[in-house]
């Protein structure tokens, strides 16, 4: 047996598999010495018939190529049941909002201008559980590779505790789609969601050390950076379902990146939950984009973050160099810049970073002419950019990684910057008849005023800070 890297390989070691009892026999892991901490690194599980799936670094054990076309056609055949279903539901799922009463109706904040159903998030939880059952089916009947094997770094990974993650995110957002939730109480069901999955063995814990090349263990601190890391990112997909088609393309352009990622890695769990996230968008971008006849809701929303963050913490990048573990960053950088703009202008205008504002990229580009397809589109494009970036940035070497990173940053910064992104578009007023404070939009006459009050204490807090 030789590996196509030709690096060679450790020693077999016991692996541990799915929790399926069918997928358990006779497998051995044989790690290619490439496998830590390089990008190409990949797990073979190989008995007397031997089977893996093929990524950039494979085993030669003969017929490879049927064991290529079998991966893919597995591949396919998930991402249609993904599709299909979620094609089938979401007409499904409107009807039992609107029997639920998880309509949004228009108002000052909001872009529709008729009552919308906002219960999308049953269409995709259905197609990624439909894409579950066929890769099961095809695992036990049809000799699919099986999937469910665990990266080196996560080999007491449980499976059903993910699931269970996936349940409960799930329930949070179709609880506060039809109750509409309080802050916390959304939080909470986040933060129980993110545990689960943590405690499964779904963890960041090793990375790189950058400055010695060696493994840098967390420890204990690997499951409170992991649950805070997945309630960012589930968050991050829930602030930025503001039009149209916005936040389910933005997932399927996010997901068919780490389907890629996932693929060249050999990591065929992550590759298969990437791509039942992505056929489950876009079947449900077939109802959402403009003009919507369904919204995502907070089940559809938390329930996309929280997968995309599942898939990048299975991926092999998590456990790579510095600049590689910023990969799934950089996939949903877009969302985590609306975000984190957001937190900064409601921060410098002393608001709360819960209230609510058209601050927000969508809103910025539509006051800047774009109308809400036009506005999607571009949102799609720099997100599309990012990610080929992104790709891109794990087959070169450490310089042209940082370089790619470093131009990446930059157009993202310029965007921000000409869309005036951190600039507060709600500001305190004292009302001068009632003497009350007010929050005031740029549509208030006083608005001007009260902003160039804001810069003047913000110029002379930074001179005096010089001073001192």
């Amino acid at each position: 047996m030789k590996c196509r890297c030709s690096r060679g390989f450790s020693q077999p070691r016991p692996l541990w598999t799915s929790p399926l009892p069918h997928l358990r026999p006779n497998l051995r892991a044989f790690h290619c010495a490439c496998a830590f901490p390089s990008r190409r690194g990949t797990l073979f599980p190989l008995d007397e018939h031997p089977v893996s799936w093929t990524g950039l670094c494979d085993v030669d054990t003969g017929g490879g190529e049927k064991r290529v076309i079998q991966s893919w056609v597995s591949y396919l055949c998930v991402f249609a049941a993904a599709l299909l279903t979620s094609l089938a539901i979401t007409p499904v799922a409107g009807k039992v909002a609107w029997k639920l009463g998880a309509v949004d109706y228009p108002s000052a904040r909001r872009i529709n201008k008729k009552p919308i159903p906002r219960m999308g998030g049953i269409a995709v939880f259905s197609g990624i559980i439909a894409a579950f059952v066929i890769q099961y089916l095809g695992s036990l009947y049809l000799g699919w590779p099986p999937v469910l094997i665990p990266s080196p770094h996560l080999e007491s990974l449980r499976y059903e505790g993910i699931a269970l993650g996936f349940a409960i995110i799930f329930i949070t957002g179709m609880l506060d789609d039809v109750f509409q939730l309080k802050p916390l109480q959304k939080l909470l069901g986040q933060a129980i969601a993110a545990s689960v999955a943590a405690f499964a063995g779904c963890v960041i814990g090793v990375i790189v050390n950058p400055l010695t090349g060696g493994p840098l263990e967390l420890g204990w601190l690997a499951y409170p950076i992991t649950i805070v890391y997945l309630v960012a990112y589930v968050n991050i997909f829930n602030l930025i379902d503001g039009l149209d088609g916005l936040a389910s393309g933005i997932a399927a352009i996010a997901s068919l990146t780490m389907f890629v990622l996932s693929y060249l890695a050999g990591r065929g769990d992550a590759a298969s939950l990437s791509i039942a996230i992505l056929g489950s968008t876009l079947g449900f971008l077939r109802y959402n984009f403009h003009p919507a006849s369904i919204f995502l809701g907070d089940s559809g929303s938390l329930l996309i973050g929280y997968a995309l963050g599942a898939v990048s913490l299975l991926s092999v990048t998590r456990v790579a160099g510095l600049t590689t573990i910023i990969v799934p960053l950089v996939i949903a950088a877009v969302p985590i810049i609306d975000t984190f703009s957001a937190i900064v202008r409601r921060w410098r205008a002393h608001v709360s970073i819960g209230q609510a504002d058209r601050g927000h990229i969508h809103h910025r580009l539509i006051s800047e002419g774009f109308d809400q397809r036009e506005a999607v589109l571009f949102m799609y494009a720099w997100t599309g950019v990012l990610c080929l970036g992104s790709i891109v940035m794990t087959q070169v070497s450490l310089w042209p990684r940082m370089l790619i990173f470093a131009l990446l940053l930059v157009v993202s910064a310029i965007i921000a910057r000409h869309l005036h992104l951190f600039r507060p578009v709600l500001l305190h007023h004292t009302n001068p008849k009632t003497g009350d404070d007010e929050l005031i939009s740029p549509q208030d006459p006083d608005f001007e005023v009260e902003e160039e009050r804001l810069e003047e204490r913000e110029h002379f807090h930074h001179h005096h800070q010089d001073e001192n």
